[in-house]
């Protein structure tokens, strides 16, 4: 084994050691090699941590190695389409000579000067103009944005993708973002395109595949590895938190260090975020639902003493946020691991 642990709990980009969501992924990626084109845009939607990121450059990945394809990555606060079309006459050589040999972008400080054409001032017609010359040499855009969240760019730039998309052009979308935040988009007016485009939430990842990998690269027996999967309740960042502190602790046992430093990076990393982002009548109902691994609903009433309607806004929210698992009517479970430890830690806290 060595010292280096294969596990990783830095956001961002693909560990060594990981659990592909290869289902997704290969779905993702046949339908946008499909002929004729059956999608062109695609969201990932779940909590901090569940993979969103390290899914995205799992298909960036597979695609870069198709040379039909073009991957553009984009900052949804940025401007979007200036960023896209910088991006493409800065990095595809087919495209700089075309742009320098036909378009005057000097209006958007792009490419050369051309003195005996007037500067194109509409973002919506160059991206038209690259896209037809993308068309031309069999090639497709792919624009990825990671981190979604509703702003006046990303709204302008997918009112003008379903013009695009309308006029048979090779330009695709793979946006990824929490709930709440791909919710925004969806519900922003004149975005009912994007409200019907297919939708990938990022469920927990399968318990027996992770008690199988910590099995073979901890070493660990079939009865821990069994346990740690359980601990992790297939939350993709607890997979990799309590495969890296095994891994560094070099126990064969799940030991009350091991379990302090998954709680610390758990707090620092996703649940301090999470926590500040609740209304105080959340945290008043998640002290108790903690509790029990799963309650009724009526139960939780019981103990509260409230009543359905002022429950049904704040589990509303709970279950957007990913906080609570909603599938299971009347029945009330939290989908994320060590929270019971993080809500008392907050609750003695406040004391």
């Amino acid at each position: 084994m060595s010292k280096r642990s294969p596990y990783s709990i830095s956001f961002g980009r693909i560990p060594n050691q990981y659990i592909s969501r290869s289902l997704l992924i290969d779905d993702i990626i046949d339908i946008l090699n499909s002929n004729p084109v059956e999608e062109q845009a695609f969201k990932l939607t779940g909590i901090r941590g569940t993979g969103k990121t390290v899914t995205l450059t799992a298909i960036e990945k597979e695609l870069k190695e198709d040379s039909q394809w073009i991957i553009v990555d984009i900052n949804s606060n940025s401007d979007i389409s200036k960023e896209l079309v910088a991006n493409l006459y800065g990095t595809v050589p087919f495209l700089s000579s075309f742009i320098d040999a036909n378009l005057n972008l000097s209006a958007f400080g792009i490419g050369i000067n051309l003195e005996k054409k007037s500067p194109v001032t509409s973002m919506d017609v160059i991206l038209k103009k690259i896209l037809e010359e993308v068309q031309k040499k069999n090639k497709k855009v792919l624009v990825v944005i990671d981190e979604a969240r509703k702003t006046d760019a990303l709204v302008d730039f997918i009112q003008e993708f379903q013009i695009l998309i309308r006029n048979e052009l090779p330009i695709y979308l793979i946006a990824a973002g929490l709930y709440e935040d791909i919710e925004g988009l969806e519900n922003a007016d004149g975005l009912t395109f994007f409200l019907r485009a297919t939708k990938y939430e990022m469920k927990p990842l399968n318990l027996v595949v992770i008690e199988d990998d910590y099995e073979k690269t901890l070493g660990v027996s079939e009865e821990v590895a069994k346990e740690l999967a359980t601990y992790t309740k297939g939350y993709a960042f607890a997979y990799q938190a309590f495969g890296k502190y095994m891994w560094e602790s070099g126990d064969k046992e799940i030991s009350k260090t091991v379990l302090a430093l998954v709680d610390e990076a758990l707090a620092a990393k996703v649940y301090d975020k999470i926590w500040s982002e609740l209304r105080e009548k959340e945290k008043w109902y998640l002290t108790f639902i903690v509790e029990k691994d799963s309650m009724s609903a009526s139960e939780l009433l019981e103990i509260t003493k409230t009543s359905h309607n002022e429950w049904s806004e704040p589990r509303k929210r709970l279950i957007e946020k990913g906080i609570l698992d909603g599938s299971e009517r009347g029945i009330i479970k939290v989908r994320l691991p060590r929270f019971k430890e993080y809500v008392e830690v907050n609750k003695l806290n406040n004391l």
